[in-house]
This record gives C-alpha cells, structure tokens and sequence, in this order.
C-alpha cells in the first residue's frame, strides 16, 4: 500500500466505523485508562488524556502512509462510541495485516467485535486484497480468541512470556486467516 488510503467509513446493521475524530478524545481516554477493559493488553491504561490525543494522531498518520486503518466504532442506535477496531502493519509485498481492536466493558458479550471485525475484514479482503490477516490475544482473553475464531481466525501457536506488563507476564496466541478461508456474512456492509 503506497501512499494515502483514507480510512473506511463502513456501516453494519448495528454499527458505524468511521475516521477519528478530535472529540473522541474524551471517550478513547475513557477506554484506555480502564485497568479492567485493558487487564489482558500488552500495555498499562493509560494515566493521561493526551495518549488520546497521540493514538488519534498515529492513526491518521498510518491512514497517510498508506501502513493501516484504524476506525472508531460507534452504535448507530445512539452515535455511542464503544471502540475501535484496525488493521496496521500493511505488507502490500506479502498482502497481509494484523487487526486489533478494543471495545468498552459496557459493549462486551453482545456481538459487536465480532460485527466491526467483520466488516473491516471484508473492506481489506475486498478494497486492500489481502491474502492473510493476523491478530494476536492473551491466553486468558477467552471471549477475544472467541471473537477470532467466529471470524474464521485459526489459532497457529502461542508465543511464550511475550507481554511483560509491569510485573504480570503472560503467554498471547497467535491467529491467522487465509483470503481462501474468509467466510463473509451474507449482510452487506456499504460506505456511506
């Protein structure tokens, strides 16, 4: 991917991904600094409102760069924002990427990962053409690796003491999907 690849704008039948905005600063901050949404993530909550400022910064850069996409996602019953989901990495030589993705706890157990993931893996199967996609999750993140393998995701191995957060070190799992074994929804998911 050379050069500047705007970030989708998608729809699901409950949701909207959309580019960042400088006013979803407030709620981002919210997600990151929740000890509890991030206990499995490969670094500490946030303790300032400006690490919010920078990620919205770095995802417009890797829009720029053409390196990733990483949307907000937000409910379109209420234009709440619950989270986002991205891929980074882009490999246009090899056609791969890895996604990840980060909801609040108030938005967990009802399927709206698995929806937003869905929808950004169609657009970089589709729009990117992709051939793999990667994603990795803690070991003890059940409800993640669930979300994965609803995907079609194949857990491939586990990489040993990788995250060393403070004084907590925990083993991830590696997951991949293949563009031969994506299994799109029938639901369309248009740019609006």
């Amino acid at each position: 991917m050379s050069g500047s690849l705007p970030t989708p704008s998608l729809h699901t039948a409950r949701l909207r991904l959309r580019a960042f905005e400088d006013a979803d600063a407030h709620d981002l901050f919210a997600l990151h600094s929740s000890a509890y949404v991030l206990r499995y993530w490969d670094a500490p909550p946030w303790s300032e409102r400006v690490r919010a400022e920078r990620f919205i910064a770095a995802g417009r850069r890797m829009a720029q760069e053409g390196t990733g996409a990483r949307p907000a996602v937000e409910r379109l019953s209420d234009g709440a924002f619950i989270g986002w989901c991205g891929l980074s990495g882009w490999n246009p030589e090899y056609r791969s990427a890895s996604l990840g993705y980060c909801f609040g706890d108030a938005a967990w157990g009802q399927g709206y990962a698995t929806e937003a993931a869905r929808a950004l893996l169609r657009w970089a199967f589709d729009t990117l053409d992709l051939n793999r996609v990667q994603a990795e999750t803690d070991t003890r993140n059940l409800a993640s690796a669930r979300v994965l393998e609803k995907l079609g995701f194949v857990r491939e191995g586990t990489l040993r003491e990788n995250c060393v957060v403070g004084d907590d070190v925990s083993d991830s799992w590696v997951y991949g999907l293949l563009r031969r074994d994506w299994q799109p929804s029938a639901e369309p998911v248009p740019g609006r």
